[in-house]
């Protein structure tokens, strides 16, 4: 990836030179004073100790959009165990559920504690470079991985790029998906899961490394972050909820509405309501919009 500034018509196009953090610390406190901008992911805890019997630090612990527990390690460079150690640190995390649970009480609240998502524990590897290997180990793994590698430029600009994304859930993708509800009887709730699989199809088939996660409440599609989530069929409509800021949107009545302040399931302020094929085809540029955002 290069990044230019552009000057004026004389001074022409300049080369922002990237570069690498002169401390992993300086990347890890970037991403945690930013982290839910930066990776759709509450930020709980720093440093985390394991104990004296497993004697290790968990660099950061969240949870994400989801409610899913979130392992962030970090990298100043290529480190080929940054994998090995983050799953070292995620068994760990799944003997400890309780303890995680209070953490996430004792920040978050009752009701964040009541929901965290135990099926799908996320570790997310942020790094200068991966190797080859690495991205095929991320693939082997029965496990939701992230690699994602970062750049500074200058003095106050970060890049940061999904090297791969594995989720558990996609091991699941082959296979027919699971209906997100149970559907209704006759030709209209029919015609609703049929809609609904057209939706699914859809997201997914937006570019590599989208991962569905099921909620519910909703099904969530997400790369790195949440970029669209979708509800139970109603009786004649679908609602998608999009990463999409309303005000860039021309709002239609009966087929957009801005959302934003307004309670609803999933995450996002654009609500999409879909009610033929038509409709899911003339949703395709708002789904583009909003998959480029995660």
């Amino acid at each position: 990836m290069k990044l230019f500034r552009a000057g004026t018509a004389n001074s022409g196009m300049t080369e922002v030179v990237p570069r690498l953090a002169e401390v992993e610390a300086d990347v890890q406190g970037l991403v945690e004073a930013h982290m839910e901008k930066l990776l759709g992911v509450r930020f709980l805890a720093s440093e985390y100790s394991t104990g004296p019997l497993h004697g290790g630090r968990i660099d950061s612990l969240g949870l994400d959009e989801n409610g899913s527990p979130v392992i962030v390690e970090y990298k100043r460079g290529t480190d080929a165990g940054v994998i090995n150690q983050g799953l070292f640190y995620l068994a760990w995390l799944m003997d400890h559920r309780r303890e995680f649970e209070h953490l996430v009480r004792d920040r978050l609240g009752v009701t964040a504690a009541s929901q965290v998502l135990w099926s799908g524990p996320r570790l997310i590897c942020i790094a200068g470079d991966y190797t080859r290997y690495d991205v095929h180990a991320v693939r082997e793994h029965r496990r939701s991985i992230d690699l994602v590698r970062y750049r500074l430029f200058g003095s106050d600009l970060l890049g940061l790029e999904t090297v791969a994304s594995v989720s558990c859930m996609q091991l699941a993708r082959r296979a027919r998906c699971r209906p997100i509800a149970q559907a209704a009887p006759g030709a209209q709730g029919t015609a609703m899961m049929e809609l609904a699989t057209a939706v699914d199809e859809a997201l997914l088939g937006l570019g590599d490394g989208v991962n569905r996660v099921q909620r519910k409440q909703y099904r969530a599609y997400q790369r790195l972050r949440n970029f669209a989530c979708l509800c139970p069929p109603q009786r004649s409509k679908l609602l998608v909820y999009l990463k999409v800021d309303p005000a860039d949107v021309g709002l239609v009545p009966g087929f957009t509405r801005d959302v934003s302040g307004l309670g609803h399931h999933g995450t996002g302020d654009l609500e999409v309501q879909l009610r033929t094929q038509k409709d899911v085809e003339r949703a395709q540029d708002l789904f583009r919009a909003s998959y480029a955002t995660a």
